[in-house]
């Protein structure tokens, strides 16, 4: 790579950034531009950048994407209902191929050389970005530090140490040596201490969400709008799609809602344990679901639930930019047109327990499912036929001493 002259860093200001972004300069003497996207961590957007300079980039880029995140990449996987093995909402895995499009715009912009990324050789998000650059710039060159001979450093302790070598601060200590990303859809926790699967994260851990045992003593309600689909309103008030989600997240978290502890299967291979906080986006999935269930036709959700864990799976691999995905997600559009509604929702302690739900045209019909007098919209006589037809094949079995 000696050509490389240029290098656009995908830059958070965490510790393996903070330290690559000095080590791409040693090691092969070249500019690094530093790409901040901002996602939704918040405050930690402008420290960042300052970091970066002071660090030595050439150039430092910041691109507001919370409004495209949220409407192109959280809303699409939440209609989907694409939950990662049953319980992990996407958080990390739904933001990368933002992260690196938006990244490969600014080595377009820059006429820089190669891009590179902090993710570690054993981990998804490696994955992530690279299928996503390689989708979007088929010849690019790519600079994975943790996979490169002349990397050095084999564990966060010897990057702690280079750090302090070098006067880097990072947010990352011996004492609390695990690794967090954070954007609007949640809050990861892994490595360090957690990677032991039997110990308890420990409470003081935990950055958005109140302890469930302290939440307030009386439940919270908050109502959620649809159309077609995608979320519209928090109680009656329409918002933007970062803006809803930041109202969802800071009254889901005052209640304790969304943390999860999960043992998941990382797609190079390896089992890996994660603790996330996702509390706004705990409500929506659940609001959704509750406007589906009386808006959308039985055989199409089934359809639609029997490609939600393989879209989950495609966004946890970082396919999100393959032709499969464009195809399912098309699919997935079309079974949203009718799921126009309300959800209500109440949360308490951790929990969130769908209470309502409502359509201006929605398929519950009181007057078919009323358990009270019949009023001519079915005949429960129908059901004796209805019922002896679709056991047919079970008595011919018998019959036949099968």
């Amino acid at each position: 790579m000696a050509d490389v002259k240029k290098i656009v860093l995908a830059y958070s200001g965490g510790l393996d950034t903070s330290i690559i972004l000095k080590w791409l300069q040693e090691t092969y003497q070249a500019d690094v531009v530093a790409f901040v996207a901002d996602v939704g961590q918040g405050e930690e957007t402008e420290p960042a950048r300052q970091k970066a300079v002071d660090t030595g980039a050439c150039a430092v880029h910041v691109a507001d994407l919370r409004e495209e995140f949220v409407r192109d990449y959280v809303f699409p996987a939440m209609k989907a209902n694409a939950l990662y093995e049953g319980r992990y909402y996407l958080g990390t895995s739904v933001a990368r191929p933002l992260i690196a499009k938006a990244q490969i715009d600014v080595l377009r912009q820059e006429g820089a050389d190669a891009v590179s990324h902090g993710a570690t050789g054993k981990g998804n998000d490696q994955v992530r970005f690279e299928l996503t650059y390689y989708a979007l710039e088929p010849n690019v060159t790519i600079i994975a530090p943790w996979r490169d001979p002349k990397w050095q450093m084999h564990g966060r302790n010897e990057m702690i140490a280079y750090a302090e070598k070098h006067g880097i601060p990072v947010p990352v200590t011996q004492k609390k040596p695990y690794s967090m990303d954070r954007n609007l859809l949640h809050l990861s926790f892994e490595g360090g201490i957690l990677e032991d699967p039997w110990a308890e994260p420990p409470a003081d851990m935990f950055v958005l969400t109140q302890d469930p045992r302290n939440a307030p003593d009386e439940p919270t309600y908050v109502e959620v709008d649809f159309e077609e689909g995608t979320p519209v309103a928090v109680d009656g008030e329409r918002l933007t799609p970062a803006a809803l989600l930041a109202r969802l997240n800071a009254v889901a978290a005052a209640n304790g809602v969304g943390r999860v502890d999960l043992v998941e299967n990382r797609f190079v291979g390896m089992k890996s344990r994660g603790v996330y906080e996702t509390p706004g986006g705990t409500v929506l999935y659940a609001a959704h679901r509750a406007v589906e269930s009386i808006t959308m036709d039985r055989e199409v959700m089934l359809l639609r639930d029997q490609a939600s864990p393989k879209i989950a799976q495609l966004i946890y691999n970082g396919f999100w930019f393959s032709p499969e995905m464009r195809v399912m997600m098309d699919f997935v559009d079309s079974t949203q047109e009718n799921v126009t509604g309300t959800a209500r929702i109440r949360l308490y302690k951790g929990n969130c327990d769908v209470v309502g739900r409502k359509a201006p045209k929605g398929l519950y019909d009181e007057k078919i499912s009323s358990f009270e007098e019949d009023q001519g919209a079915y005949q429960q006589s129908d059901a004796g036929a209805f019922i002896k037809l679709n056991a047919l094949r079970l008595r011919v079995r018998k019959n036949a001493g099968l």
